[in-house]
């Protein structure tokens, strides 16, 4: 078994379709399919289903999978502590994000990451703040970037930025809700009387805008949801297009305050922080510790550790 036999094998097991595996692998369909074949004929064991076209992994399969990434993960720390040797000049860092801090805070700093250290190449992967933590926790990734604080004994979190939530509903549905003239605040009998386009259950925007409500005295299920959207971006074109208000990252809805599309309603929100995460045991490697130290100018990121002798 090769380290290429397993990447090829994660590779079509994350997409289940071998043509786009080759493809993001710059490989032969023949060279992934023949690579599959040999770890079944090899061990004996069904890894994939083929389902006319498509391509299921197996019970096998799945088992298989999170040991395959295991090892991976283990030969890119291998290769990052020789990457060290070599002064960033070479190298990898697997990160993953939620979904806010994914889609807007982290495309700049992993730009000027890039522009200072170019032979370090960065991989994201976009997730919930308990997919963040687990793939961290399993030595799927080497940080994670997060928009809500954890309970995960094995990881630490390093506050790296803050984040403000605001309530937002389109400009011309603001006189609706006693805005903009007064800028009185909402009320909890505002709140109820409007319709609103919240984030999926789960979401930290979500439960961080529920705290408020219930703070108010207010419960959730009381006010009127007409949308529950999986992403910013659809929570954002909803309320664009009429659907009602919202609360969202200040960070997702700038270019629409500044064109007059979204208009931001007096209901003051808590900030957040957004947080780095480490697992507590795991090596830090001098390109991780590189990027949290870019990650903030408040904070101080985790010391890098001496590697024992």
């Amino acid at each position: 078994m090769t380290l290429e036999q397993l990447r090829i094998f994660v590779a079509v097991a994350e997409r289940e379709h071998v043509t786009q595996a080759a493809r993001a692998l710059n490989l032969t369909q023949s060279a992934v399919s023949a690579a599959v074949s040999a770890l079944e004929a090899r061990y004996g064991v069904r890894l994939f289903d083929r389902v006319g076209r498509r391509i299921e992994l197996t019970e096998s399969g799945r088992l298989f999978l999170a040991e395959a990434r295991a090892v991976l993960a283990r030969a890119a720390a291998a290769e990052n502590v020789l990457a060290d040797l070599a002064g960033l000049k070479r190298g990898s860092l697997s990160l993953a994000a939620s979904q806010t801090v994914a889609s807007y805070w982290m495309p700049p700093l992993m730009a000027r990451y890039r522009e200072k250290y170019p032979g370090i190449a960065l991989n994201l992967t976009v997730g919930n703040t308990e997919t963040v933590a687990a793939m961290v926790r399993d030595g799927a990734v080497d940080l994670g970037f997060v928009e809500g604080e954890i309970d995960e004994p094995a990881l630490t979190a390093i506050p790296v930025a803050d984040d403000q939530l605001i309530v937002v509903t389109r400009a011309d549905r603001a006189l609706e809700h006693r805005q903009p003239k007064r800028r009185q605040p909402l009320r909890a009998t505002d709140l109820k009387e409007m319709r609103w386009v919240f984030r999926e259950r789960g979401s930290a925007t979500r439960s961080i805008f529920e705290d408020a409500l219930t703070a108010l005295g207010l419960d959730p299920a009381t006010l009127d949801v007409v949308l529950e959207l999986p992403s910013n971006e659809a929570v954002r074109a909803a309320v664009e297009h009429g659907a009602g208000a919202a609360a969202l990252s200040k960070l997702a809805v700038n270019d629409a305050l500044a064109s007059g599309a979204l208009t931001a309603l007096n209901f003051p929100l808590p900030k957040r922080q957004f947080y780095a995460v480490r697992h507590r045991e795991r090596w830090i490697s001098q390109a991780e510790h590189e990027l949290l130290a870019m990650a903030s100018e408040k904070a101080s990121p985790t010391p890098l550790r001496k590697r024992p002798a």
